[in-house]
């Protein structure tokens, strides 16, 4: 037998596939369905490296097994291309967007069909091709007919690298969460897609995925639900209020003053009364300029604002106003009640302007006592830090003495009798900033008319395609590229026919992938995004792999699309990924992530050229739990790539069964083998799952063996190594001419018997009231009475039932005996 060749082998079988259509799914089969879904990639110039195929590797794996389990299996791929990375790199290097896209997707999609994915590349995706853009424009239209896409001129997160708008989630820690480049504010035109009216059901059916919970509680968090009350601060000598939205109602008698954001309204509408107004203006002015970041920084300033007072409504008390920019505008409603002993920032900010504390708030006592005494203010320096938990509330008035718990809705209906306070709900998510100053991304079908106003392109006209153009480069100066090409701007209003101008903006990289998953069940399609019996079908994905880094971008707006797709009923189920899961980064051989800027991006192409595509999946899926950041190393191929050759020497010296124990035994084996491996397969355990074939193929090299045990081993490797698999399973098995039925990837998966995977023996763990005492081998179907009788009767055992009455025996069958005493 001629030795293992997998550069032989691979490319040969990848070809039969693809033409026998292996992996195609079939729409509207009887069998049941199951759609497989890879968050897809951005084609970036410098194509693969060793980090990306691992979730792809792993969908391959997990497709396999349940194509074989008698699964109309879905497996798609496709392209991710519009958007900022391609259009930087267009700058950087002179060559087009466009054209770097065609070989960016031409790299991407030879290093991926190298590894031997068994995708259905008949419903292949690309978000650049007009003929699937002319659906994203489609279904921007639908928000703007729901009156869920508005213009707006907003102050945003600006890139000065990127010179561009971003979204709030694009915003990490202050900078872009692209270049890495410190943001600023900057008032600019802008569309905005109104998610937060989805606010409630996008954190309500949280609870309907399966998600690694650290995923959904992101979601949770930038969604940030907070139920409590708006209380009217009626301010001194004017008719005008201030509303404030707050959590703890119970601790309102330990309000002192009231902040403002420096956006708030009723600054300028009192600027009359403000006695040092000029001076709150240039504090305003000069607040815009800061960042989000830099306003929340720990550092807080302030200013008060003289003439006017604000009156407690809870005692009539007249309390300061303040203005301080670490009050944001758009949360509550821009306005907070400052209760210095029980809130550490305003503790922190009362101390360094010495305003007055009292305390309302005391941590529960023994049988819950009052103390003696309690100080009504108190005095700068007494304490170093707020008391922010539950208590006790003292210097209350009425309240005095009552839980905090309950203190929060009783004062609350007290204020809401006099007209004071009304119950709210605010979230801190905010409206998606939709638009970008760029060229490369999807035009927005939007007409501007001096006559008519805003007026939406009519559907026969889409797609709006994107103008050819030489000169791509971002202007810098809030306009898109796009403003420059007077020939495609000026156009007719669809509603008078009069002169009217493109919008110019573009969407973000997001909005192709938002809806992505629906145009692989119908990418042909040429009359409408997808056919609604289709998604019936297909629909939710049953299982989504990628990256966690898309917790609040690409997962939290696709739920957004979806649920207003649902709601026009487009399509059928409420939430579009049933299953998650993440996949962990690979991090170059010294531990650190790759980058181009380190010089530690490991490109897979030389390892495949080396060692073979099947060596390289082996390799990726053994190499540590799936959900973990792992580091590469070659040591690790090689081990793979010996383990495949020992097992291709398997089948040239096939061995014949002699002995019947041994033969009974490596049935066994081979059947728990089987569970194992598929048991792992489904719960993303690929490297415990290797480590089982690794154990099973030792075990044959020491036995004796026959062909049909060869045939379970090559069932079972397939999904790792479907090369190396079809190769011998076409040699050893099948000997006629190939076809789809033929190939292994179509024969069904092995079941294992029951009866052979069954222990005989098991480990009994022997408890005294719950703690473990002793262990004992025992036959596996021990009964409760021969168990109780072996515990009692162990020297361990004994000395702590000495002079103990034996109250009670739980017993767990296979697993433990507990003796109550």
């Amino acid at each position: 037998m001629e030795s293992y060749n997998p550069q032989k082998i691979e490319k040969k079988w990848q070809k039969f596939w693809g033409e026998f259509g292996v992996f195609r799914a079939e729409d509207f089969s009887k069998r049941p369905k199951f759609y497989v879904l890879d968050m897809f990639p951005y084609p970036s110039a410098e194509g693969l490296h060793v980090g990306h195929p691992r979730g792809y590797i792993a969908t391959d794996v997990f497709a396999h097994l349940i194509r074989r389990k008698g699964f109309n299996t879905l497996h798609p791929m496709g392209w991710d291309a519009f958007g900022l990375p391609t259009e930087n790199y267009a700058i950087k290097t002179g060559i087009h967007p466009e054209i770097a896209t065609k070989q960016n997707i031409k790299t991407f999609k030879r290093q991926i069909k190298s590894l031997g994915l068994g995708y259905d590349w008949s419903r292949e995706i690309n978000t650049t091709d007009p003929e699937y853009y002319k659906w994203t424009q489609w279904i921007f239209l639908q928000f703007y007919k729901k009156g869920l896409s508005y213009e707006a001129v907003l102050p945003i997160n600006w890139c000065p690298s990127c010179k561009t708008g971003l979204a709030n989630e694009e915003v990490i820690e202050g900078k872009c969460e692209r270049c890495g480049t410190e943001t600023i504010k900057k008032d600019l035109r802008q569309w905005v897609l109104k998610i937060t009216t989805y606010a409630e059901t996008l954190l309500k059916d949280l609870d309907l995925l399966n998600w690694p919970e650290e995923i959904k509680e992101m979601q949770r968090n930038w969604i940030g639900k907070s139920g409590g009350w708006t209380i009217r601060f009626p301010i001194s000598n004017s008719k005008f209020q201030i509303g404030v939205f707050t959590t703890r109602t119970d601790t309102l008698f330990g309000c002192t003053y009231l902040v403002l954001a420096p956006e708030n309204p009723i600054i300028e509408n009192l600027k009359d009364k403000i006695k040092n107004y000029q001076f709150i203006r240039e504090y305003i002015d000069e607040s815009k300029k800061k960042t989000e970041r830099e306003r929340i920084a720990k550092e807080k300033t302030g200013i008060e604002i003289k003439g006017i007072k604000a009156i407690n409504p809870i005692n009539d008390r007249q309390i300061s106003i303040w203005v301080a920019d670490y009050v944001l505008p758009h949360y509550g409603t821009g306005a907070i009640m400052a209760v210095p002993c029980h809130d550490q920032r305003d503790f922190e900010f009362a101390r360094k302007n010495n305003l007055p504390m009292i305390e309302v708030i005391k941590p529960y006592f023994e049988k819950r006592k009052l103390p003696k005494e309690v100080p009504l203010v108190i005095s700068d320096g007494k304490y170093q830090m707020a008391y922010e938990g539950e208590g006790i509330l003292i210097n209350s008035g009425r309240f005095t003495g009552m839980k905090s718990e309950e203190a929060r809705e009783a004062i609350g209906e007290w204020l809401a009798k006099k007209n004071l306070a009304k119950k709210a709900i605010y979230f801190k998510i905010r409206d998606w900033i939709f638009s970008r100053q760029r060229y490369w991304g999807e035009p927005i079908p939007i007409v501007h008319c001096k006559k008519c106003g805003i007026q939406p392109l009519e559907e026969k006209n889409l797609p709006l395609k994107l103008p050819k153009v030489e000169k791509y480069q971002p202007t810098g100066t809030g306009e898109s590229p796009l403003a420059k090409i007077k020939e495609w701007v000026n156009t007719k209003c669809p509603k008078c026919g009069g002169p009217a101008k493109r919008e110019t903006n573009t969407m973000p990289q997001w909005a192709g992938s938002c809806w992505y998953y629906l145009r692989y069940i119908d990418s042909k399609n040429r009359n409408e995004a997808f056919d609604k019996e289709k998604t019936k079908y297909w629909l939710p994905v049953d299982l989504y792999v990628g990256g966690a880094e898309h917790a609040v971008l690409h997962l939290l707006y696709a739920r957004f699309w979806h649920k207003f797709l649902y709601d026009l009923g487009f399509v059928s189920t409420k939430e579009p990924f049933l299953k998650l899961k993440n996949v962990g980064i690979i991090l170059a051989p010294d531990g650190q992530k790759m980058s181009k800027s380190r010089g530690n991006v490991i490109n897979p192409d030389e390892f495949l050229e080396k060692y073979g595509a099947d060596s390289f999946r082996l390799y990726e899926m053994f190499m540590g739990p799936f959900s973990e950041a792992i580091a590469w190393d070659i040591k690790g191929i090689i081990g793979t790539k010996r383990f495949l050759e020992k097992i291709w020497k398997l089948f040239g010296k096939e061995k014949s069964v002699i002995f019947a124990e041994e033969n009974k035994r490596l049935e066994k084996l081979i059947h728990k083998t089987i569970k194992k491996v598929t048991e792992d397969i489904e719960n993303f355990r690929f490297n415990t799952a290797i480590s089982a074939l690794m154990i099973l193929v030792n075990e044959l090299q020491e036995k004796n063996y026959g062909i049909w045990h060869l045939k379970s081993l090559i069932y079972l490797l397939a999904p790792f190594a479907p090369h190396f698999a079809e190769e011998l399973w076409q040699k050893y098995f099948v000997r006629k001419k190939f076809s789809f039925k033929k190939s292994i990837h179509n024969q069904p998966w092995p079941r294992c018997d029951a009866r052979l995977v069954k222990e005989e023996r098991i480990t009994l763990i022997i408890q005294i009231n719950g703690k473990v005492r002793d262990k004992v081998e025992v036959e596996a179907d021990i009964s409760e009475e021969k168990a109780k009788e072996l515990a009692i009767s162990r020297e361990k055992i004994q000395k702590w039932l000495e002079r103990k009455e034996i109250k009670k025996v739980v017993f767990v069958p296979g697993k433990l005996i507990n003796i109550v005493v």
